[in-house]
């Protein structure tokens, strides 16, 4: 049997505390179970037990050099439904200082930013099937400054991404 999908990711961050408040105000989890120096957080509409846990380990924790000297997790990636909803995310990360970048890349459009810890996440939307194109697939293979209010008019803003890709029809 094929694994079907991602169900939950764990991190380790350096205080508990601070990381569920800026998942919960950054991206609404909430926390469904937490134990001393523990959370287990849920995604809004999500059916999962917890879609992300996080387990404390101290402050004088240093930062994963994942990425720079050695081999490590780069990113999760969490989906939202429409692109309204990508843009109000981006508006929240702003707000939080955490956005450090947002990418066209064809059939997804992503943002990507950082939490307390500096674990790197991204929050991305995606074409649904029965709007790819030709055009749209031979994007996949370069990166392009991501431009919201133009990728709204062409798909629309509240058209549920990920349908026949992500998400079963």
């Amino acid at each position: 049997m094929p694994v079907q999908r991602l169900n939950h990711a764990v991190l380790y961050v350096r205080d508990v505390e601070r990381s569920v408040a800026f998942y919960r105000e950054a991206l609404g989890f909430e926390v469904v179970m937490g134990m001393r120096g523990a959370a287990f957080l849920q995604a809004p509409g999500s059916s999962n037990d917890h879609d992300l846990g996080l387990f404390e380990i101290g402050a004088n924790a240093t930062s994963s050099p994942a990425g720079r000297t050695s081999v490590g997790l780069y990113h999760l990636a969490w989906e939202v439904d429409t692109l309204d909803e990508l843009e109000r995310v981006s508006a929240t990360l702003s707000d939080l200082g955490a956005l450090v970048g947002a990418s066209d890349h064809g059939t997804t459009k992503a943002l990507y930013a950082k939490d307390p810890d500096g674990l790197e996440f991204e929050v991305s939307w995606l074409v649904p099937a029965s709007l790819l194109t030709d055009e749209i697939l031979a994007a996949r293979s370069s990166i392009r400054p991501l431009d919201l209010a133009a990728d709204k008019e062409r798909f629309g803003a509240q058209t549920r991404g990920g349908v026949g890709v992500s998400i079963p029809v």
